[in-house]
């Protein structure tokens, strides 16, 4: 091959997965081997009658569609569109078998092929190639999350460098007192809200003094100040201040001028937060030790709404860093958990329910441990009563606890529950044989109400108290399920009415919004929660249950691709929940245009994944 087809046939390999991240050798011998075939519109490539596959074929330029065998465009409802750069039939030619589905150009197409003894040579030699071809959806997933990884970084270092202004460094509102508060409070109130200064502001909200913790040991340890002396007496006043729209650098530098930790902001004169020589330096690079050791610590609401802005933070830097969604929402949703946790104390800590029975529980995806950073509360109660006299009258002491429980919630970060699915609500705050009382008339009546709760409240765990209640009742509703195979039925109908945004043709649009949540993620979520009760499995987290029911009927090869496009719709879902709280869009619908060639190659194999799931579903059924 001459020299300069040599580098251009190169160049094309270098822009696709897997032969982008093979040796230069590798390729080197790929490229050398190439021929380019010409195919036109309607013929066909490779069938099922062709006996075992001898040709990798690799799309240079045109589409490819896989149709069922006997199945002509017009009315094939499952076809595969492949476009350039992506390679078939990677399973025929490696268990050196026919393919399953014809492969027919519908329209003119270029194609590389290959014989398979370079196909076996390069499976076994190059890592990346062999990776890619028995772990498809993975490896895509894996140089996704480089390039994401990438631009994240890229992202962080335009976000968080010196040039950053101090708006965009404020985490909280301003903590302020008046002069005139005295001493011991205001010293309380930094330890209670793990601050280390305090401003003092006018009636305006301007600021007109600030105590620091470093003022303690000087002005009132060593003086010997009474703490019942005003603030006043010890506090720095007219304090240096700088406005908003000046940058971290600018704050750095008055620091380091007048020899000051903490610097009031200010928006025109009124106080707006303080910034302080840790914030320019780390500029939120917090740690899970830290904000899981600020969870622990917080005295008040307002250190537990601190503690969750740095939940969030925490978690967009570990997404920058390329860690797996998987392990990523699991670091969210342990932290998630430690807060809820953590405000049920502060609010229990102020009455005494210590005689009664209860367990909270978390619904939805909370329940899932699947829980993102743009999600509701979705929460219940179980408590212990003897009779309907005693459960009214424990349900009267729980109800208004509840509440405030969910009030503290929507304050740190958890928004009310639209549709009132909280503990709160009389509807949710059940002894446990109502819960199964209201369970089981869902599964005796599978009305579609029945079937959207049953998607909410059935992916229950408990989250705090008593657990053996929420065990008990997980373990008769696994029961009573298996004996209502017209629900199960239902149930699984209903988890088909959230088909992947997939055309006629099995293409992913090329423009317009894709609802991650609904058309996306729901198609796992929905499929694996009747899968779970079908097959006894008492796990509530999507992939988790996928794993043990594929263990139980044998398919965890072809389960482990379905996990891995769950995990990508999910990793998705966070990318795009994260820049909403940037530019303020829709947290779960994202533009198909804004998506990189990589990830809409990934996203449509992804939802293919979907509709196998959904396949199976169907045919369990018979639907």
């Amino acid at each position: 091959m001459p020299s300069a087809l040599a580098r251009s046939v190169t160049d094309f390999f270098r822009l696709h997965a897997p032969f982008s991240q093979m040796a230069q050798a590798h390729l080197a011998l790929l490229v050398s081997h190439a021929k380019l075939n010409y195919f036109s519109k309607g013929s066909r490539l490779l069938g099922a009658g062709d006996g075992p596959a001898r040709t990798l074929f690799v799309i240079q330029r045109g589409e490819v569609r896989s149709y069922e065998p006997g199945t002509t465009a017009p009315s094939a409802d499952h076809a595969v569109a492949l476009a350039s750069g992506e390679c078939f039939p990677l399973g025929a030619l490696i268990e050196s078998r026919a393919v399953i589905n014809d492969y027919v150009a519908v329209t003119d197409t270029f194609c590389y092929e290959f014989d398979k003894a370079l196909f076996d040579t390069l499976l076994a030699e190059s890592p990346p190639f062999g990776g890619f071809c028995t772990h498809r959806i993975a490896h895509l997933l894996q140089e996704s999350r480089r390039h994401a990884r990438a631009i994240a970084n890229e992202d962080a270092h335009e976000r968080h460098n010196m040039t950053s202004l101090l708006s965009a460094l404020l985490r909280r509102s301003p903590v302020t007192c008046k002069p005139d508060a005295p001493l011991r409070e205001v010293l309380e109130s930094m330890r209670a809200l793990r601050i280390g200064s305090m401003v003092a502001v006018d009636p305006a909200g301007r600021p007109v003094g600030i105590f620091t913790e470093r003022d303690l040991l000087d002005r009132v340890v060593l003086a010997q100040v009474p703490l019942d002396g005003p603030l006043s007496g010890v506090m720095t006043v007219k304090p240096t201040t700088l406005d908003e729209s000046a940058s971290a650098f600018d704050a750095a530098l008055l620091m380091a001028r007048h020899g000051i930790r903490h610097l009031p902001v200010t928006r025109g004169e009124m106080l707006v937060g303080v910034v302080s020589e840790r914030d320019l330096f780390s500029l939120q690079r917090v740690g899970m030790r830290e904000v899981s050791r600020a969870i622990s610590h917080a005295k008040a609401p307002e250190a537990l709404e601190a503690a969750a802005t740095d939940v969030r933070s925490l978690a967009r830097n570990m997404l920058a860093q390329g860690m797996a969604v998987e392990q990523l929402t699991q670091v969210i949703v342990a932290l998630n958990d430690r807060l809820v946790e953590h405000a049920i104390r502060l609010v229990l800590a102020d009455g005494d329910l210590t005689d009664l029975d209860v367990c909270w529980i978390a619904l939805g995806s909370e329940g899932r441990m699947e829980q993102t950073i743009s999600t509701d509360q979705d929460n219940g109660l179980i408590f212990t009563a003897h009779d309907n006299a005693s459960a009214d009258a424990t349900r009267a002491r729980l109800l208004p606890v509840a509440q405030r429980i969910n009030q503290l919630l929507a304050r740190i970060g958890f928004p009310l529950c639209q549709g009132g699915i909280m503990a709160g609500n009389p509807k949710w705050c059940l002894s446990l044989d109502e819960w199964k009382l209201r369970f089981g008339d869902w599964l005796r009546n599978p009305v579609p109400d029945a079937l959207l709760n049953a998607a909410i409240f059935f992916d229950f765990r408990p989250l705090y108290g008593s657990v053996h209640l929420a065990e008990t009742l997980r373990t008769w509703l696994l029961t009573e399920a298996r004996q209502r195979p017209a629900f199960l039925r239902m149930l699984a109908a209903n988890a088909l009415g959230s088909a992947p945004p997939l055309n006629f043709f099995g293409e992913l649009s090329s423009s317009g919004q894709i609802d991650l949540k609904g058309q996306g993620a729901r198609t796992f979520i929905d499929a694996a929660r009747v899968l779970a009760l079908a097959h006894d499995v008492s796990a509530t987290h999507t992939a988790q249950r996928l794993r043990l029911v594929a263990a139980q009927r044998g398919t965890a090869r072809e389960t482990d691709a379905i996990i891995e496009a769950f995990h990508f719709v999910q990793t998705l879902r966070l990318a795009r929940q994260f820049a909403a709280l940037d530019d303020g869009g829709p947290p779960n619908r994202v533009e198909i245009g804004s998506l990189n060639e990589l990830d809409r190659r990934i996203l449509k194999e992804a939802l293919r994944q979907g509709s196998k799931l959904q396949s199976r579903i169907k045919l369990d059924y018979a639907l």
